[in-house]
């Protein structure tokens, strides 16, 4: 027993260490993807200047957590990479640092991407990839992609036998699935959360039922009425069917891209079309490297981010090792060659930032059953939205 108790005393003693941020040395959390990198990166540092650096695998999942724990205790990185939807959590609990350098260099990133990881009008990260939803056609069934939502109907009513289970557009917005669906929501002014003067969210001003909220929930409702989307459809179907080569486009994000080419299709990438001449605006996930406040380092660790990974040649590293659209202009210029990235990118910059506050938790349970209720017609959606706003407020016990 005691040989036992000794051990693991030992054993907790190495991991304190080891997840140590110490005075004159670099420690920074990165999962597998991107522990190669930063490695490497890390590695020319120490030549120049004589600063260890360690990079630390840790699982994507766990860093949020394990900094809440590790932080405040003294034990955690002087850096992590993370998602800019940890911002809301990780901010409340004065886990991270303002990051004031990022403010003289912001236009050289994705706007989209500095409000993403921006929170109470303070920059908390520097951005390295984006990630949104878009229009993915087959080439050979829509040749030229439309540009206006009445130009995708066209196609759709010509394609469309349901019969034969061939569609021109499928969506899975009511399946139901609320993340696929806000563009729908957001092309009329529908939105999430408001916000506050200092512009933080307000998680009790909900606009998921406000006018141009429902008006987007009838174009979804249109859809399924006229027979062009079947009710209900998930996305193994909706790909399976894409990948079939028996419909014309799809809407979703870059995780669909290699299963079509693998099955032959000739795939393209474009902005979703303009609704009565407003842009629908998709969820856009960025993510980041951001400086723990409990760092013994910030100024170094400030300067290592500012100098060794806000860097085009960095960005793209990042970009080869996991090929998301790159936050960094002069990263994005380069892949933007690629027709997929350029079509992406192009609903990245019309994006909104997914909510980045505890709050949406209590959000999407409540939308998708209303996005049933109405897809059902059991409700209309005035009152399938106004009862989802509704519990959303009760949930959130807002006054």
């Amino acid at each position: 027993m005691k040989i036992k108790l000794v051990f693991s005393i030992l054993l907790i003693l190495m991991v304190v260490t080891f997840f140590s941020s110490e005075k004159g040395k670099l420690l920074i959390w990165a999962d597998e993807t991107r522990k190669p990198v930063i490695d490497e990166i890390a590695k020319h540092f120490t030549e120049l200047y004589g600063v260890p650096v360690e990079v630390q695998e840790v699982p994507f999942g766990d860093i949020r957590d394990k900094l809440g724990v590790a932080g405040p205790a003294g034990e955690g990185p002087d850096i992590i990479i993370g998602a800019h939807d940890w911002l809301g959590q990780l901010v409340a609990n004065g886990l991270l640092e303002p990051l004031n350098f990022m403010e003289e260099m912001k236009d050289q990133f994705v706007k989209t991407a500095i409000d993403a990881f921006t929170y109470g009008n303070k920059i908390y990260g520097v951005p390295y990839a984006t990630e949104a939803i878009g229009l993915i056609y087959n080439k050979k069934l829509v040749p030229k992609p439309p540009k206006t939502w009445k130009e995708l109907l066209e196609i759709s009513r010509k394609m469309t036998n349901p019969e034969k289970k061939i569609y021109g557009f499928l969506t899975q917005a009511s399946q139901p699935d609320p993340y696929h669906s806000f563009p729908f929501f957001s092309a009329f002014g529908g939105y999430v959360f408001g916000k506050n003067p200092d512009g933080t969210l307000n998680p009790c001003d909900i606009g998921l039922a406000n006018e141009g909220a429902v008006k987007g929930a009838y174009i979804i409702l249109d859809l399924i009425k006229e027979g062009l989307v079947p009710e209900g459809i998930d996305y193994q179907t909706m790909v399976g069917l894409f990948n079939e080569g028996k419909v014309g486009m799809i809407l979703t994000g870059p995780w669909a891209i290699a299963g079509a080419r693998k099955s032959g299709i000739d795939v393209g990438v474009a902005k979703i079309p303009t609704i009565e001449g407003h842009d629908p605006k998709p969820f856009v996930g960025v993510q980041g490297f951001m400086i723990s406040s409990f760092s013994e380092n910030k100024a170094l660790a400030a300067f290592f981010l500012k100098d060794y990974i806000a860097t085009k040649e960095t960005m793209l590293a990042l970009y080869k090792a996991d090929p998301r659209v790159p936050a960094y202009k002069p990263a994005l210029e380069v892949v933007s060659e690629d027709p997929i990235v350029k079509g992406f990118a192009e609903n990245i910059a019309v994006g909104i930032p997914m909510p980045a506050i505890p709050e949406m938790s209590a959000v999407w349970s409540a939308w998708a059953d209303a996005i049933t209720l109405f897809c059902s017609q059991k409700l209309t959606p005035e009152e399938a939205l106004k009862n989802a706003v509704l519990r959303i407020k009760e949930t959130l016990k807002c006054k």
